[in-house]
């Protein structure tokens, strides 16, 4: 008995590094990763999301083992329709700023004795008044992590609870296949964010296409998803 959970913990943390690794996944890490330049935050957004997918399997296991509830079909295909429909917001708002018009900035400039407010175009292109918080940031990816979480792709995770012996060991299976799902994004989102770090100050026309192509990828499978959902039956 022993030997065969310990079986299933094993397969478990591999299910949980193999999943991180769905294009899903990778895509919608990858629109959040291009507007950071450097690989310590990069890193940290797969960790972050991996955590929030992680707390979401933990809830929904807490419920399947505890009071046996199951989730009806609708709902499981309601919930990846939401994944779809996220990809989407996700890529629409990385092209916004790619392609975002001049923006029009009043500066007040002191000219002796008086001073004057001036109206300035920026750019797309020029640098960023803003100082942005990191920290602040992780909440994305710990969010979408969380609707991740709870897409029917978690269902193979939560099957292997049946052939698991006791309550406790099903919820440490849960643990170990979160440890191995942030883990496996971790390594992925510092892979994915290098060539966005390396492109963003010295190439950054080409830095923009990246994101660009990151972008429209985001609302293309996005759609492609949700119209495949929508033909299973859920409308």
């Amino acid at each position: 008995m022993e030997s065969s959970l310990y079986a299933a913990f094993l397969l478990g943390l591999v299910l949980g590094v193999k999943h991180a690794l769905d294009a899903d996944h990778l895509i919608a890490v990858s629109t959040i990763v291009s507007e950071y330049q450097s690989l310590k935050w990069a890193s940290l957004i797969g960790a972050f999301w991996g955590l929030g997918h992680t707390v979401t399997l933990f809830i929904v296991g807490l419920l399947v083992i505890g009071l046996r509830l199951t989730i009806p079909p609708r709902v499981a295909l309601a919930l990846e329709f939401l994944v779809a429909v996220m990809l989407v917001i996700l890529g629409a708002a990385i092209l916004w700023r790619a392609f975002r018009v001049e923006r029009l900035h009043i500066h007040a400039h002191n000219h002796s004795p008086e001073t004057h407010a001036h109206f300035h175009l920026h750019g797309s292109t020029e640098e960023d008044h803003s100082h942005p918080h990191p920290f602040n940031s992780m909440r994305k990816p710990f969010l979408v992590g969380i609707v991740h979480g709870l897409a029917g792709s978690a269902a193979l995770m939560l099957l292997v609870l049946t052939t698991i012996p006791s309550p406790l060991a099903g919820l440490a299976y849960i643990l170990i296949f979160g440890f191995g799902s942030v883990g496996g994004m971790l390594i992925l989102s510092s892979m994915i964010g290098i060539p966005f770090i390396f492109t963003a100050k010295r190439f950054t026309l080409l830095n923009r296409w990246m994101r660009i192509v990151a972008g429209a990828a985001s609302i293309a499978f996005g759609l492609l998803l949700g119209w495949e959902i929508a033909r299973e039956g859920l409308f």
